[in-house]
């Protein structure tokens, strides 16, 4: 929980906001009930938005998009918007590539940052999460630390604000993941949104680090066929995609490409 404290200054009252990313930003697997998606930047402008109603808001994220092209497609139309506020997290997907450098990475990465920066914009960085439980993901766990130390470097020369995933132990828990453990789940996006608002200075009620209830131990058997279950539905055709060099973004727009208020849906 943040509530201001006696003495602590007022938080900025942003009145423009844009995030870019891939699907992280985008917001899978948070869905509304139309089967369109939320995410932690759009709950993050929610609670923007109370404290200051008449905030427009862009999210330009797009799954399964690699840093360049985040930089090429989304960095332009986000300086065209002129916002207040930036939240730019990507290069996932990337590290997730045998072949990617996370040196080369950081230094497209602090390009992009100059950019927006350079407009006025208060930039978020997201740091990438520590993939030590994740199955297959844990391979690529030293990638994802060295890029976040270079992200961590980024945000303080340029100051920006950070959002610490790798430190959301937290998110350590399964219930924070959806079915496919590469997204999160609607309650790990808004863990997210509030550790952003804590960053933020924006006042919240809920706590993000809050452990989450007791719940009953599987049996190794259940483990195993939810094992089977994730490799059958989720991993092998994510593999298939990535052999036959398609991409989860084909013939996917931004879902708000334009800076508008927000309109809550029900």
């Amino acid at each position: 929980m943040h509530t201001p404290r006696e003495g602590e200054a007022a938080p900025r009252l942003w009145g423009s906001y844009v995030a870019l990313g891939d699907s992280f930003t985008e917001g899978m697997d948070d869905p509304w009930p139309d089967g369109s998606f939320r995410g932690w930047a759009d709950r993050l402008a929610a609670h923007l938005a109370r404290a200051r109603p008449q905030l427009r808001y862009a999210n330009l994220a797009i799954r399964g998009k690699l840093l360049g092209q985040i930089i090429d497609e989304q960095l332009p139309a986000a300086i065209d918007l002129s916002p207040d506020l930036v939240t730019f997290c990507a290069g996932g997907n990337d590290i997730l590539r045998p072949s990617s450098d996370p040196d080369a990475l950081a230094a497209q990465f602090e390009e992009a940052t100059a950019e927006l920066r350079a407009t006025g914009a208060d930039v978020v960085i997201c740091t990438g999460f520590d993939t030590k439980e994740v199955p297959i993901m844990r391979r690529v766990r030293g990638k994802v630390a060295t890029y976040n130390a270079h992200l961590r470097a980024i945000a303080d020369k340029h100051n920006c604000h950070v959002v610490d995933l790798w430190s959301m132990a937290v998110l350590q828990d399964p219930r924070a993941w959806s079915e496919d453990r590469l997204h999160l789940s609607p309650e790990g996006h808004e863990r997210v949104a509030l550790r952003a608002c804590v960053e933020l200075g924006i006042p919240v009620t809920a706590d993000w680090s809050e452990p989450w209830p007791e719940a009953p131990p599987a049996d190794w058997l259940t483990l195993r066929r939810a094992d089977l279950k994730w490799a059958k539905q989720h991993f092998v055709p994510w593999l298939g995609r990535r052999l036959t060099g398609k991409s989860s973004a084909d013939g996917i727009e931004p879902k708000r490409p334009q800076l508008a208020e927000l309109c809550e849906k029900p």
